[in-house]
């Protein structure tokens, strides 16, 4: 894997004594119906979530209810001890400077340099303009893209792009840090490459991550391997050796009725959701002889 440099400025993220982020009985529905039902869990202080399922599962979701940016409509989502789905809009805009959250294909702004999209949060909360210049340089050099501050979206690849969406989020020096498909699309070395910048995140800076995906080998990286910050280089996980991280994987799949089980028989008068089909440790998955599991691994 790749090599990287460390930044000082980025302090390593404070134990609350709590559950980072705790999900309870959360449903959330649209007007075609009911998309997650019955959702709860929780993810430790700078545990790492890997959550997985077929396209629609409500992966993406659940990294905005997380994020505050959608209410349940039933449930109650808790993250570093408040209750955001009970926070008023005000409340939200303050909350949401703990979290950091990096958009399936980067969603930056065309129009803006890379400056200015890494800078927009700040900006957006009236951050003097003297400390913005440093906090930009800062992370733009933690993901490597130093040399790209004048640069359009237009003009980088699609690599580029995400390091620069990774950046963006770690300009308000978060605590949690959400990614919805952060290699898709991306070729295995850059791929690689983004992986890393979440290892360093998670090993170094102690950061909580909650990570969508639909490439397993993302989360086995992630299981397998941890950032060295003496050698700067990420490194295989000797068998028994302690951390104070650890990375989990969670199965999302449609579930039928109220009282229905994940993957159950359904007929035409069930109503459809999705649920916790799977929740476990990284040698479960591997040893899992369920056929729905078994679908990731191939």
């Amino acid at each position: 894997m790749a090599t990287a440099s460390t930044t000082a400025g980025y302090a390593r993220a404070e134990l609350h004594g709590g559950p980072a982020v705790k999900f309870t009985d959360v449903a959330i529905g649209f007007d075609e119906g009911e998309v997650l039902r019955g959702i709860s869990f929780e993810v430790a202080e700078r545990e790492t979530l890997v959550l997985l399922g077929e396209t629609g599962t409500g992966k993406t979701l659940t990294l905005k209810l997380a994020a505050g940016l959608l209410r349940p409509t039933a449930g109650r989502v808790e993250v570093l001890g408040e209750n955001v789905s009970g926070m008023s809009e005000r409340e939200l805009l303050a909350f949401r400077r703990k979290i950091g959250f990096v958009f399936q294909e980067g969603a930056l702004f065309d129009s803006m340099t890379v400056e200015e999209n890494v800078a927009y949060r700040l900006r957006q909360d009236q951050v003097p303009e003297a400390e913005i210049a440093p906090r930009v340089d800062e992370v733009l050099e933690f993901v490597e893209m130093s040399d790209t501050l004048d640069l359009l979206p237009s003009e980088l690849s699609g690599g580029m792009r995400r390091r620069v969406s990774i950046a963006r989020a770690l300009v308000s020096r978060p605590e949690i840090v959400l990614y919805d498909s952060p290699t898709a699309g991306l070729d295995p070395v850059t791929s690689q490459t983004i992986i890393t910048l979440i290892l360093r995140l998670r090993d170094v800076y102690g950061v909580t991550s909650l990570l969508a995906t639909h490439r397993l080998q993302d989360g086995f990286a992630l299981a397998n391997f941890r950032f060295d910050a003496t050698e700067k280089s990420v490194v295989r996980i000797a068998k028994g050796e302690p951390s104070e991280t650890a990375t989990r994987f969670m199965v999302y799949r449609q579930i039928a009725s109220d009282n229905g089980a994940a993957g159950a028989d359904t007929d035409e008068n069930d109503s459809y959701g999705n649920g916790i089909y799977f929740d476990g440790t990284p040698q479960e998955v591997m040893n899992s002889k369920d056929p729905y599991i078994k679908r990731f691994l191939t």
